[in-house]
């Protein structure tokens, strides 16, 4: 419980109406989820205007009202503080109620379009294997001790961040790594938040629908590195072409990581097969049951992290030999015939075209590469033709099929992919649209030691079609369906 007063401290006022002295027990952006003596934030969304349900909010109990613009009939017994933005002032206030829980950790953002799972996920394993006390707040779940949460959005909104960087104080957590989504940044959830460092994996074409250039989408990337303060590291990708420009006006210490370029932290690639790949870093040669070009980048940032957070090379080294793939990034199986079959989230051109470099560098070329694949729906439409043209350029068989449609008709993103198809590659094409027949179809055209990449899901455990959510998981259909045709 804190006073409006407390909870104001650092917010950017521009005018208090009432007294902002009396307790405020909870924070609500939603006005059908506050309580009695609570404090409502109106905040201005895409779709719905908190502004608009200020009067049911104080139905519900609201004492005070966040808002940028004053309701033209106030009620004489509530408190209302304009603000110029909602949604910043929403970061401070909830960083205050929690008592600022990130400057009592150390909070590790990691952002870029690809490979944020996998970083945040793989540093979380291997603080623990180390014997830190390690939280994760990622796009598959948020995770610290023994609670284990479900994660809607690859970043939380403020209240919920600081709610679960609370309970991870409470629990003992020293260290907390944690996915930056462009939403995140655009949308001012990290606002508020204190990083000890930020990390850069690669940019590529995705989320334009919602940032409108491929501009804005890296310059948004940009603020997370521009707001890092001084006391806090930033690391970033040489490899991608806009990882120096990630830097440039931090103010944190700045390192690199590379294979192909010269930089702080690089890696050599001495031998890669589906069962892993042998490294070399700093020197040492190293094993690692991950796979790809991609995981090479993500491995070294997992160890540079480490290694500037002190934690001995070569017990890194050794941990990096023992970890295992991300849940749904470039998950296999294996037929009792030999084939192959590959689980991987990949749904932007670049991670597409990454997986099926990956699988065609390893692969001896007397098998057949079958890649199934759709996009998702009320997302990014200017990716899908470029989706479809990676995905026959690099396979030997194409099925397109039904991802997360929506409120979209997955026939029309079909025909959107395909539109990217050259009239060459038509002949290595199937459109089956139920993803579990497309499975199923993957099944029947693949023989004796093929390889078959279902793309575009990874870990997910649902389909949504329509508003509504319904069970459905790569990894489980495909071994019900290829392990019961042998």
């Amino acid at each position: 419980m804190k006073t409006l007063k407390e909870l104001l401290y650092k917010v950017a006022i521009e005018g208090i109406f009432g007294n902002p002295n009396l307790e405020i027990d909870s924070l609500s952006f939603d006005s059908r989820k506050i309580e009695e003596k609570g404090l409502f934030i109106a905040l201005k969304g895409m779709n719905v205007n908190g502004h608009d349900f200020i009067s049911q909010a104080i139905c519900k109990g609201s004492i005070a009202i966040i808002c940028e613009v004053i309701p033209k009939k106030c009620e004489d017994s509530i408190v209302y503080v304009l603000v110029k933005n909602s949604a910043k002032a929403l970061g401070v206030i909830a960083s205050n109620f929690y008592d600022n829980p990130s400057e009592k950790l150390t909070l590790v953002g990691v952002t870029g379009t690809n490979g944020k799972t996998s970083i945040v996920s793989l540093l979380h394993e291997l603080f623990i294997n180390e014997g830190y006390k390690s939280g994760l707040i990622s796009t598959i779940k948020v995770e610290y001790g023994d609670e284990i949460y479900d994660n809607m959005h690859t970043t939380p909104d403020a209240l919920l961040i600081n709610k679960h960087l609370s309970d991870m104080i409470g629990t003992g957590i020293t260290h907390c790594f944690m996915e930056v989504s462009s939403h995140g940044i655009a949308q001012l959830r990290i606002e508020g938040l204190v990083f000890k460092a930020g990390v850069f994996s690669n940019l590529s074409h995705d989320h334009l629908d919602y940032h409108g250039s491929f501009k804005k989408y890296r310059n948004t990337k940009k603020e997370f590195f521009d707001n890092l303060p001084k006391s806090a590291f930033a690391l970033t990708n040489l490899d991608d072409k806009n990882g120096a420009f990630m830097l440039q006006n931090t103010k944190a210490k700045k390192y690199t990581y590379s294979v192909k370029h010269h930089a702080d932290y690089k890696a050599k690639l001495l031998e890669c097969q589906f069962s892993g790949m042998l490294l070399k870093i700093k020197s040492h040669e190293v094993w690692t049951s991950l796979v790809g070009n991609f995981n090479i980048q993500n491995l070294l940032a997992v160890f540079a992290v480490a290694d500037l957070f002190e934690i001995s090379q070569l017990n890194i080294l050794k941990q990096i030999s023992s970890l295992k793939s991300v849940k749904g990034r470039f998950e296999t199986f294996q037929t009792v015939n030999g084939t192959t079959i590959i689980i991987d989230f990949a749904h932007s051109p670049d991670a597409l075209e990454n997986i099926l470099e990956t699988i065609n560098s390893v692969r001896t070329r007397n098998e057949t590469l079958i890649t199934l694949l759709g996009c998702g729906g009320n997302r990014d439409i200017e990716k899908r033709p470029i989706m479809g043209l990676k995905a026959t350029e690099f396979s030997d068989k194409v099925i397109f099929t039904s991802d997360n449609p929506r409120d979209e008709d997955p026939e029309e993103i079909i025909a959107q992919m395909i539109d990217g198809v050259p009239q060459e590659h038509f002949k290595k094409i199937l459109k089956v649209t139920p993803r579990e027949d497309a499975i199923a179809m993957a099944a029947q055209l693949a023989k004796d030691g093929d390889i078959v990449l279902i793309a575009g899901k990874g870990h997910e455990s649902y389909q949504e079609i329509k508003g509504k959510y319904y069970p459905f998981n790569d990894l489980k259909i495909a071994k019900e369906i290829f392990l019961n045709s042998d």
